[in-house]
């Protein structure tokens, strides 16, 4: 068996109420669902209906989510109320999932299965249990899937010493690409794990938010970025995965509550400098 279906309950990166330093100038930020999680209170916004908040009825799509915590628990949600057909598995077994199946219809199933068929797969588990992924992971996704890595690195909190990370500088979406053998799309990995819920708005709206998205691969990162526009959210393109330094934890952009603009300034505004906070 793989180490995957044996690790600890699932701190899927990017949950809220991951105990994670606060990013300077983000007063009561931790990190949340999607990036390593923002869990700050979130103001509620109201949960859109079922249809895309901007009246696109959008392609229904098969949808892998790998990790069930806050981030893969409410990207499942979100998911399935647009219509999408979604597989979810986490650490411990789908027996564990039956309450979330039953609220959503998601259908439960184990990490090796996760991907079969998928046209999008969600990898949202701790850094360190990506190694223990089952090997093959993705041989049986649909052709050109795209792969959403929610991912941060936080050694000192939860993930220990990666050198690869630490001394090849390497962004830590580029090594869970070297993990799991494929192109990854950086995204959610700054988002508070409750905006997914709360937070989605109709194009055009002043208070509607944006996320980053890094990628390599262009028509991966496009199919990505028209799900989460179809989930009720802007996005800006943060450029290739040697480039998604600027939205790992401890930058401008990671936490940030914000429109196009200033999450494109906050980008910019980033240093490659990796943070005390989240170094070994």
């Amino acid at each position: 068996m793989h180490g995957f279906l044996r690790a600890a309950p699932e701190a899927v990166s990017g949950t809220p109420g991951e105990q994670i330093p606060r990013r300077p100038g983000c007063a009561g930020c931790r990190p949340g669902p999607g990036r390593g999680g923002t869990g700050a209170t979130a103001v509620p916004r109201g949960r859109l209906p079922v249809a895309p908040p901007d009246g696109r009825e959008g392609h229904a799509m098969k949808i892998g989510i790998i990790g069930a915590g806050n981030i893969g628990g409410n990207l499942t949600r979100r998911l399935t109320a647009l219509g999408h057909d979604v597989s979810v598995a986490n650490s411990r077994g789908p027996h564990t999932l039956a309450a979330l199946a039953e609220e959503t219809g998601a259908t439960p199933v184990t990490a090796a299965e996760a991907a079969r068929g998928a046209e999008v797969v969600v990898v949202t588990v701790p850094l360190k249990a990506v190694p223990d992924l089952p090997s093959g992971l993705l041989d049986g996704a649909a052709p050109a899937v795209a792969v959403i890595d929610t991912g941060n690195y936080y050694p000192r909190q939860r993930d220990g010493r990666i050198d690869a990370i630490e001394d090849e500088g390497l962004t830590e979406s580029r090594w869970t690409e070297r993990q799991i053998g494929h192109p990854v799309v950086k995204a959610f990995n700054g988002t508070y794990a409750q905006d997914i819920l709360d937070g989605p708005r109709p194009a055009g709206d002043p208070e509607r938010l944006a996320l980053p998205v890094a990628g390599d691969d262009e028509d991966a990162k496009r199919r990505v970025r028209d799900l989460i526009e179809e989930m009720g959210f802007d996005t800006v393109d943060a450029g290739g995965i040697d480039d998604s330094w600027r939205q790992q934890p401890g930058t401008p952009v990671y936490g940030l509550r914000a429109g196009v603009e200033e999450v494109a300034k906050a980008l910019a505004e980033a240093s490659p400098e990796r943070p005390d906070d989240f170094r070994a």
